[in-house]
């Protein structure tokens, strides 16, 4: 059955590259000659809409299931672990000293930029040499006395996972809720802080999402519950401070499996929101914070393919819909008469503009936009009904609302980053239009931004759409075919995946990388029709859009086949799941992180969380066409008898939203039926769930390891 690994000393040169292209190159890596794991084979048959299948790897779901074989999953687990580490072992001085590097850029002693609530300014700031942060305030001015709020330092100690979420101090500053998840499954426990004794109330509040909303007596707190078994959004419950959450009042219970639930309060502190929203609909319900005991109305009931937010004025609501209006367009209503027979015109639709956001103040309103695949942002003057967009001035950018928590202010914060920009907080006024640079993250070790190059270009991919594609790589490096390039992507659910710096990417960078994000189908970046051609039986576009980026830039001469790497992760990982079974050629090396790659199984499971949820993301197998559609792509069910590139597959045991046994069944799968020599390796991060590590310098350990990995394909070992 599986074999247990031993000694690792003999090694076999194997050849990793392909001859062709202008700019490849052969490449000889060495590997160990180690035999990998083999997954023992108990087949497990499905029928579906009379279509049969033989799942042979479908035990490996048993530790999640707490089934007869739970123990036999995590002893094959440990044997892939230990077999990664054998295969990679020469990668160990460079994987240490790119950890070193990456971790010598990052500025341990460091604070956030303080924001002003309530009379306090409130900011989170790092210690040399510890992994989390402290929250702090300071009463009256920044030159006022610091009071450590949380300090999560002492509080992680002895933990192997450590998240905190949702700080929410109280309207009268003596309370703060906060979320504590010690698992790694994204199942907070709500905690109450006395901010005037010290002291951590009694108070427990378990499954929740990790976030409050307080009422404006500053004793009840609204929170999400979450289903034990699916981890659904599911209940919004009301606590009152000191009491135990066994009472807690159920104010709200979404009955729509396929929708996410939570609660907000407006920046004005008038009203709190409970929000319901699937891919295709939504619905709000409000409630004035001053009266937290009575029952929250609805705003509009759901329809079909609608979409809204509010968003409360003093003297209004906002309402911002796709209701006739792909790209979003902003309605107001009276605060008394909230359905849509009252909603008027406040910005139109615009067919090349989205709207993806407004943030309100007193006098201005800032709305986040998207065009040509760019952020902006636009100010509109409330009380002159002037607007006019801000400008930024680099080719590609990603430009974002930050921290903006004053109601009654004409100052609004906003982030910026860029490839080689730094993340950067300006303060602008919108009454003077004045900016100053508030902090940029510094780059220990002399970062110069004018020794690299960002650029946007264009791929025209197969049926004739134009994809935007983000680069950036260091001044000099030829675009002959010789460079190596990263290619990355996500293309789904509507996520955008904007250009930001990374400090850490330097790593590659100034080893010659090539760096690039492909813009592809399923995201928004090109407006809501670029999700919608992205998604449910248009799916494959995804796919296709990120092949032919890939074609293109060999094409271009920024790499060539035997350079071009590619990285996904979650439904990223579907992507490369589902591009390394059509194009299995092209790439010399992939890395898939907590891949979604079993879909058709895993969107059968309705006990599996986030299941119901995706429907209207991947569809509903329950229904013919849908399950014909998914199992024609799945990445698990497509596996062939063909040559597979080089592929390192990572994911966490408590991975709460892509669970461990996709990828290990994928990978058991796939080394059962390919051929040639590449490798195929999987870490299961035995402690973590779906983001990894939670200490600020943890995380640069798998990214030194991802790095290694496709530089000893590369060939470069320093």
């Amino acid at each position: 059955m599986r074999r247990k690994i031993g000694n690792y000393i003999i090694i076999l040169s194997m050849i990793t590259g392909s001859c062709g292209s202008q700019g490849e190159k052969v490449k000889n890596v060495s590997w160990p000659d180690i035999q990998a794991p083999v997954a023992a084979i108990k087949p497990y048959t499905r029928i579906v809409h009379g279509d049969t299948v033989v799942d042979n790897y479908y035990w490996l779901n048993d530790y999640f299931k707490k089934g007869p074989d739970s123990a036999s999953v995590i002893d094959y687990l440990q044997e892939e672990n230990v077999y990664t580490a054998a295969m990679l072992k020469s990668t160990e001085p460079l994987q240490m000293k790119l950890y070193n590097e990456m971790k010598a850029r990052v500025k341990e002693k460091d604070e956030s930029v303080p924001y002003l609530e309530n009379g306090y300014y409130y900011y989170r700031r790092t210690d040399e040499g510890r992994q989390y942060f402290k929250f702090c305030r300071k009463k009256g001015g920044l030159d006022g006395t610091e009071e450590v709020l949380l300090d999560v330092d002492e509080m992680a100690k002895g933990m192997a996972y450590y998240a905190v979420s949702g700080l929410e101090v109280s309207p009268d500053n003596r309370y703060l809720a906060y979320g504590v998840d010690t698992v790694s499954r994204r199942e907070y426990v709500i905690h109450i802080k006395d901010l005037q004794t010290g002291e951590v109330m009694k108070d427990r509040i378990m499954q929740t999402t990790g976030g409050g909303v307080w009422a404006a007596d500053s004793k009840t707190l609204f929170y999400t519950h979450k289903n034990p078994v699916t981890l659904l959004s599911e209940k919004i419950k009301r606590h009152v401070v000191g009491t135990s959450s066994a009472i807690d009042v159920e104010v709200y219970h979404e009955k729509d499996n396929t929708n996410y639930i939570g609660v907000s309060k407006s920046k004005n502190g008038k009203y709190i929101f409970i929000e319901s929203e699937g891919t295709l609909s939504s619905e709000v319900r409000y409630l004035r914070a001053e009266q937290p005991n009575e029952a929250f109305r609805v705003f509009q009931a759901r329809q079909n393919d609608v979409l809204y937010s509010v968003t409360a004025l003093d003297d209004r609501f906002l309402i911002t819909t796709n209701k006739n209006a792909q790209n979003f367009k902003v309605l107001s209503c009276a605060l008394d008469a909230t359905n849509q027979d009252n909603w008027q015109d406040f910005i139109p639709h615009c067919e090349d503009v989205l709207i993806e956001g407004v943030d309100e103040f007193k006098d201005f309103l800032v709305v986040s936009e998207r065009k040509n695949g760019l952020t902006n942002l636009t100010i509109h003057d409330l009380k002159n009904k002037t607007s006019y967009p801000l400008d930024f001035g680099e080719p590609t950018y990603t430009v974002r609302p930050s921290v903006n928590v004053e109601y009654n202010t004409d100052v609004f914060r906003y982030g910026y980053t860029s490839l080689v920009t730094p993340a950067s907080t300006f303060e602008y006024n919108m009454r003077s239009k004045e900016k100053s640079l508030l902090k940029q993250q510094e780059v220990l070790g002399g970062y110069n931004k004018d020794e690299y190059v960002t650029e946007r270009t264009f791929a025209k991919v197969r049926d004739g759409v134009l994809v935007p594609i983000s680069l950036v790589y260091k001044k000099g490096t030829k675009k002959d075919g010789s460079a190596p390039l990263h290619l990355y992507a996500y293309g789904s659910y509507g996520a955008s995946m904007d250009p930001s710096f990374s400090s850490a990417r330097l790593s590659l960078l100034n080893r010659g990388f090539i760096y690039a994000i492909a813009h592809i189908r399923g995201g928004e970046e090109m407006g809501r029709q670029w999700y919608e051609d992205g998604k449910l039986q248009k799916k494959k576009n995804t796919f296709t859009d990120f092949i032919d980026c890939g074609k293109y830039l060999i094409d271009n001469k920024y790499t060539s086949k035997g350079h071009l790497y590619a990285e996904g992760g979650s439904a990223g990982g579907l992507l490369m799941g589902a591009i390394i079974n059509m194009a299995p050629d092209l790439w010399n090396g992939v890395i898939a992180a907590v891949p979604f790659v079993d879909v058709v199984t895993t969107m059968l499971d309705e006990t599996i969380p986030l299941t119901t949820n995706e429907y209207d993301e991947w569809g509903n197998p329950n229904e013919k066409e849908a399950y014909e559609y998914m199992k024609s792509y799945s990445p698990y069910e497509n596996v062939e008898a063909k040559e597979y590139p080089n592929l390192l597959v990572t994911t966490g045991l408590h991975d709460s939203q892509v669970q461990y046994f996709e990828p290990a069944k994928w990978v058991a799968r796939l080394r059962a039926l390919k051929k040639g020599n590449q490798v195929v390796l999987l870490k299961t991060d035995m402690d973590f769930g779906h983001g990894g590590a939670s200490g600020r310098f943890d995380y640069l350990k798998d990214q030194a390891l991802e790095f290694a990995f496709i530089l000893k394909l590369e060939g470069i070992t320093e």
